[in-house]
């Protein structure tokens, strides 16, 4: 029977563990929920599973464009869907794992997404728009234009506000109306983790931690190296970005570390907009118990 199974949860809550041990019992490929992990080179900073671990079970949507090519809902929302198929046909589990939040919910919902090209010179006016008078005032205008579409929008992304302004500038419909949702045609569980927020925390703090230990300067020094330009919107995730400060000089690397540390914090905190607790949709589960999740997630996919 054609099904899926999602992972979700805030930053550093062990999602992809969780995944990793379903798939030593079960026939499954592993498809990303992660807006960085796309992006090739970029391997310390977005905490990418390593090499051996996708040997062990296949993974999809990792390492798919570069640093310096456009990547959307749009595009991601196209191949998440293929692949969940091709897993489907092959008589395995799709296993949708990640924290970010519209990605997950547009396959989870069954979301209907815009096709609209990128007008290069209308990003550009945008932009530089931004820089001229705060990014907020682009989703100042977007809430004026398509309140509903704004509520799907963190203020502070000036990405997706630009993406959504372009949608409306360029079809002369509100972005709004133009998403609408179809419930995927098979059965979907999803497995919530979550842990106090002290502890999820000092899991962060840890992650930052071992990155820095792994290299995460010397990466994005190659990224620079490779002529990615900081001011990329893949160069403007957490951790990327203050490097970046770090090797510019503008800050010291304990006070780009701890800047790390305290933006991941306040992401982690933002990403429980997108997964309430409250959401009878989700299985929750404290990681603090890790073996009752396992087995609770075991039956689960037994029960499919």
């Amino acid at each position: 029977m054609e099904c899926l199974v999602a992972i979700i949860g805030p930053t550093a809550v062990g999602k992809s563990e969780l995944a990793l041990h379903l798939a030593r019992d079960f026939p499954v490929e592993i498809v990303s929920a992660d807006s960085r992990q796309v992006y090739r080179y970029m391997d310390i900073g977005t905490n990418k599973p390593t090499l051996a671990e996708r040997a062990s079970v296949p993974h999809h949507l990792i390492d798919i464009v570069n640093p310096d090519e456009d990547f959307n809902l749009a595009i991601y929302h196209q191949l998440a869907t293929e692949a969940i198929k091709d897993i489907q046909q092959k008589g395995k589990l799709p296993l949708l794992v990640g924290g970010s939040g519209l990605y997950l919910w547009s396959i989870l919902e069954g979301w209907k997404i815009p096709q609209v090209s990128p007008n290069p010179k209308l990003r550009s006016d945008l932009e530089a728009r931004a820089k001229r008078e705060g990014g907020y005032v682009l989703y100042k205008e977007l809430q004026k234009i398509d309140p509903l579409a704004a509520t799907k929008i963190h203020p502070g992304n000036i990405r997706r506000s630009i993406r959504a302004l372009e949608i409306y500038h360029m079809t002369g419909q509100l972005p709004s109306q133009l998403w609408h949702k179809e419930a995927p045609g098979f059965p979907i569980r999803i497995i919530g983790l979550t842990v106090e927020r002290s502890k999820l925390y000092n899991r962060i703090d840890q992650r930052v931690d071992k990155m820095i230990q792994e290299g995460l300067v010397a990466e994005v020094e190659e990224l620079v190296k490779k002529c990615y330009s900081f001011s990329l919107p893949s160069m403007s995730g957490v951790g990327y970005k203050q490097v970046g400060q770090f090797l510019q000089g503008q800050l010291t690397l304990p006070a780009a570390i701890e800047q790390i540390k305290y933006e991941t914090h306040h992401f982690a905190r933002h990403q429980y907009a997108w997964f309430h607790l409250d959401d009878e949709r989700i299985c929750w589960f404290n990681v603090s118990h890790f073996s009752i999740i396992l087995s609770e997630a075991k039956n689960l996919i037994r029960g499919l």
